[in-house]
């Protein structure tokens, strides 16, 4: 009803209820209410300048979008975090240092960008959080990040990753398990070479451009083959290339990461810490549709690094090496 139609009505309700005459009641028909007095719930907020920010006032449970920028955040508010409706949040241009893993408990979030922040890391606690099924926009650009952790390819949903002006020395080990990612950004970096695992992505759209791509050479290798092998690594390579079950309530939680992070040799068997090491040069073509330059001369191709389980495999690369060239 009309706000203050409703307020003369609880006024006569009170009256009654301590005695008054009931002609004496201040009593009015209640008209229901236009629909256009009616405020909807909010679902969207812009916030882009510190004297906007509320301090005194909540955000509106209902908020499906929120963006909060160039307010000098230092951290994420915790107010923020109890909006579990949220499905994009834009926390660009702050000062933000650190993620609290509670953003992982914001069930519905597709979208997170925080560009131009101060952040030096990315939590492995939220790559095992609810953002695995949700998350699809994610973008750390302009920030000081320099690796990110092994978990983080556990964030399988992922169409859209920016990681621009960082100070990236490595991309993640097992990015090909990104299988909807469909456009990465890692511009400006300090990537030397591209992991293995690159080969297995599919991409629409690849920018590497500004990073300082190492020139690889075949023929000179980082041989980390122990013969013969140790028996911890037989054992490894075994379970792994039998596809035996394993997990923590079997193994040592140190094994099972060890097993998580393997390298694949060329003929698809593993290899655990005992292998040759080089980096061949690979068409970014090969893994995207569209490819920005690498560089200012036009080059679209790229040093990744490939790995060898024996000096049988090794030998066997380098015949078809020499034969081509």
């Amino acid at each position: 009803a009309n706000a203050s139609n409703l307020k003369n009505f609880l006024s006569a309700v009170k009256l009654a209820h301590q005695g008054t005459d009931i002609g004496a009641l201040p009593l009015s028909a209640l008209v229901p209410a236009k629909t256009s007095e009616v405020e909807k719930p909010k679902t969207k907020m812009i916030i882009t300048s510190r004297r906007d920010y509320p301090l005194t006032k909540n955000f509106p449970y209902s908020l499906e979008h929120l963006q909060a920028s160039y307010c000098k955040l230092a951290r994420i508010d915790t107010r923020v975090l109890c909006l579990k409706k949220l499905r994009k949040l834009d926390l660009s241009h702050n000062h933000i240092k650190q993620l609290p893993a509670t953003i992982g408990d914001l069930s519905c979030l597709q979208e997170l960008s925080l560009h131009d922040n101060h952040l030096e890391s990315f939590s492995g606690a939220l790559c095992n959080s609810t953002l695995q099924k949700s998350l699809q926009f994610l973008d750390l650009s302009q920030n000081k990040i320099k690796a990110l952790p092994i978990q983080f390819c556990q964030l399988r949903e992922l169409v859209h990753l920016k990681l621009d002006d960082n100070e990236l020395i490595r991309l993640p080990f097992k990015i090909g398990q990104l299988d909807h990612l469909r456009f990465l950004s890692a511009t400006r970096n300090q990537l030397p070479f591209l992991p293995s695992d690159f080969r297995k992505l599919c991409l629409e759209k690849l920018d590497l451009f500004g990073n300082p791509f190492e020139q690889p050479n075949p023929l000179v290798a980082n041989i980390q083959l122990k013969i013969p092998l140790t028996l911890l690594e037989c054992a490894a390579r075994a379970t792994l290339n039998y596809r035996i079950p394993y997990g923590c309530h079997l193994l040592p939680s140190h094994l099972c990461e060890d097993l998580e992070v393997a390298k694949t040799c060329q003929c698809g068997s593993a290899c655990l810490s005992s292998f040759i090491q080089i980096t061949v040069t690979m068409n970014l073509h090969h893994v995207a549709h569209t490819v920005v330059l690498v560089d200012n001369m036009g080059g679209t191709e790229a040093p990744i690094i490939c790995y060898f389980c024996s000096l049988d495999c090794y030998s066997q690369f380098l015949d078809r090496y020499l034969q081509s060239n």
